[in-house]
């Protein structure tokens, strides 16, 4: 059973708890900027995780404003669409509503638990952040200065399952790096690579702030390519069931307080394991592929 961590209490429940009972997502985006294209993206996981417990799911996006820019954005990053908000009062006898918001905006929200979302912040070497920093006023984008940090390196990002956000400060060459909360105009860069960004952001705890800077977004998309290459190499290979432990081991990771960052290592897991066939390797990808999103079978068929 998929358990969430209630913003509200701190303790968990369960995200479903009338069996086969319809639940309703609701996502809540404020601005235009990366940290609602997360939240978004948040409900989206909660929803795929729901329905592969065979819960029907009934979602809808709850915003201030129309965000055309938004939807097509979260379009870009695989999120599927939402329904709009304006006649909730109508329902459709729903077990129980789910709030996936940011953090820090739980009081705000309708009965119901929340799944909390930490911000986007960007470290890139200069434009989105620099431009937050300007708005802002500050250095960093935050009066204390407590944004100057930096996302990991190629050598220690998504593929080595290291935390995106570590460290205190960037620098390459001349030029510090540091993070801000991201705005509209880092979108361009971010979904520059649309699969990779969802990569980078699937690695970070989703209630914990995630700290992107190029070098992170380029690791993550290395990464991806060798998945995809290594799952268009294994299709090749006679198929085999998944192993009943990486099964199992995927799901408890993600029935956990939908804890991605321990499904991507469960995948790292089963890419070197010496003991599990290709074929088997194949379909476990493919069926934590449902959850992730990540297009991992694009290759298949491509030039060996």
């Amino acid at each position: 059973m998929l358990r969430i961590l209630d913003a509200r209490t701190g303790e968990p429940v369960p995200a479903a708890p009338a069996r086969r009972g319809l639940t309703r997502i609701e996502a809540h985006a404020g601005r235009l900027d990366p940290t609602a294209l997360r939240v978004l993206l948040t409900a989206d996981l909660l929803v795929r995780a729901l329905e592969l417990g065979g819960t029907p799911v009934w979602t809808i996006l709850t915003s201030p404003r129309d965000h055309p820019e938004l939807r097509t954005a979260a379009t870009r990053l695989a999120i599927r669409p939402f329904e709009d908000a304006h006649d909730l009062a109508s329902g459709l006898g729903e077990s129980q509503a789910i709030h996936v918001a940011q953090r820090g905006t739980e009081n705000a929200l309708g009965e119901g638990p929340v799944v909390g979302v930490g911000a986007v912040e960007w470290a890139g070497d200069a434009g989105p952040a620099g431009d937050e920093r300007e708005r802002s006023g500050g250095e960093s984008g935050r009066p204390d200065g407590a944004g100057e940090v930096r996302g990991a390196g190629a050598g220690a990002g998504v593929g080595a399952g290291a935390d995106a956000g570590a460290g205190r400060r960037s620098t390459r060459g001349d030029v510090h790096c540091a993070a801000a909360p991201a705005g509209p105009s880092a979108l361009p860069v971010l979904l520059s690579d649309p699969s990779a960004l969802r990569l980078a952001l699937l690695a970070v705890p989703r209630s914990e702030p995630v700290r992107l800077d190029p070098a992170v977004l380029e690791d993550a998309a290395r990464s991806l390519a060798r998945w995809r290459r290594s799952v268009a190499g294994w299709a090749r290979q006679p198929s085999r069931p998944v192993p009943g432990e990486v099964r199992e081991r995927l799901r408890a990771a993600w029935e956990d307080d939908l804890d991605l960052p321990a499904v991507l290592g469960v995948l790292r897991d089963a890419e070197n394991a010496p003991g599990i066939a290709d074929g088997a390797r194949f379909e476990t990808f493919a069926y934590a592929d449902r959850l992730l999103a990540l297009d991992l079978a694009r290759d298949i068929g491509g030039p060996a």
